[in-house]
């Protein structure tokens, strides 16, 4: 026997282990019991960090989105300033909102404004104690750019007229003012952590009974970044400045104020939210005054406390 050739009967063994070995290495369709079954696809819960709504996260920032189509709310809004220079100042005003959203690019706001002054031995202002309707609003938000795939920021232009009854010092006005906002923001890390900015031009023209109208401008730049601690908690802090002119333009310089403190919101449910944030002037200076801080044209602290009810 040639020594080149196998023994016939290890022939035949190589010979069916090579065709087991390609059997076996054909791809077997998984079978029905394979499969995940239902129970085990229920206990795979989804991502508990899914796409957060920016628009009310950053406090006194605004976010650049503006709701889904279709989308109808009810707002409480509370904004509160206390302190100004010299003695007493505590004011708080009251919104009653209505929220609606008719397209993907653009939503509304209406709102009735409630106040209430206890003004007493601030410097330049009259004692005043009163609660009363203080005016309407409306605010319109224009969306430019979805923040998505492709569009890592997103950006939004807002325009909120309002008509006033009562100054910031709680003296009898009619007031007209109109503010403007460039709203921009961005996700740092996805459904995690948020930064945004604004930018806000304020022209305003009011007169008290029997005088004359007096314009003035408010410019402001605000930025804030907010963490998603929880799927439903999210909080972090905002700055923001102020710089108030007599006229429209920035010529007549009266004030500035710089404002630094922490942001929270909650999202109870997907039809419940709440939003609250707190600011203190750091740093401000008033036209013909040398003292730190300007507490004339602003007060030292502010809050601002939103409730959505959506439906």
């Amino acid at each position: 026997m040639n020594g080149n050739v196998l023994p016939r009967h290890i022939g035949r063994q190589l010979s069916l282990l090579a065709v087991f070995w390609v059997i076996s290495a054909i791809p077997v369709p998984a079978k029905a019991q394979d499969a995940p079954t239902s129970s085990e696809q229920a206990t795979r819960s989804p991502d508990p960090y899914h796409e957060l709504e920016t628009k009310y996260i950053f406090g006194f920032t605004e976010g650049a989105d503006i709701g889904e189509e279709g989308e109808r709310a009810i707002d409480l809004e509370t904004t509160t300033g206390f302190r100004k220079r010299g003695g007493r100042y505590n004011m708080v005003e009251q919104e009653l909102e209505w929220e609606q959203i008719p397209s993907q690019y653009w939503g509304y706001e209406l709102s009735a404004h409630f106040a209430h002054f206890d003004v007493k031995g601030v410097e330049g202002l009259d004692d005043v104690n009163r609660f009363d309707f203080n005016g309407l609003s409306s605010e319109f938000r224009y969306l430019v750019i979805g923040r998505g795939p492709g569009a890592p920021v997103g950006l939004t232009l807002t325009a909120t007229p309002e008509w006033g009854r009562i100054d910031d010092g709680g003296h009898s006005v009619i007031d007209f003012s109109t503010a403007f906002k460039v709203v921009a923001d961005t996700e740092v890390i996805p459904n995690r952590l948020y930064m945004a900015g604004n930018l806000i031009y304020v022209p305003d023209v009011a007169k008290s009974p029997g005088g004359n109208w007096q314009p003035s401008s408010t410019f402001g730049a605000t930025g804030a970044l907010a963490f998603r601690f929880a799927p439903k908690i999210t909080a972090g802090g905002e700055i923001e400045y102020y710089r108030v002119s007599d006229g429209l333009d920035f010529h007549a310089f009266q004030g500035q104020a710089l404002y630094l403190g922490p942001i929270l919101h909650i999202q109870w449910s997907n039809k419940i939210m709440l939003a609250a944030a707190f600011s203190s002037e750091i740093a401000g200076r008033a036209t013909g005054d040398d003292r730190n801080l300007d507490l004339t044209n602003f007060s030292r602290y502010r809050a601002n406390l939103k409730m959505e009810f959506e439906f």
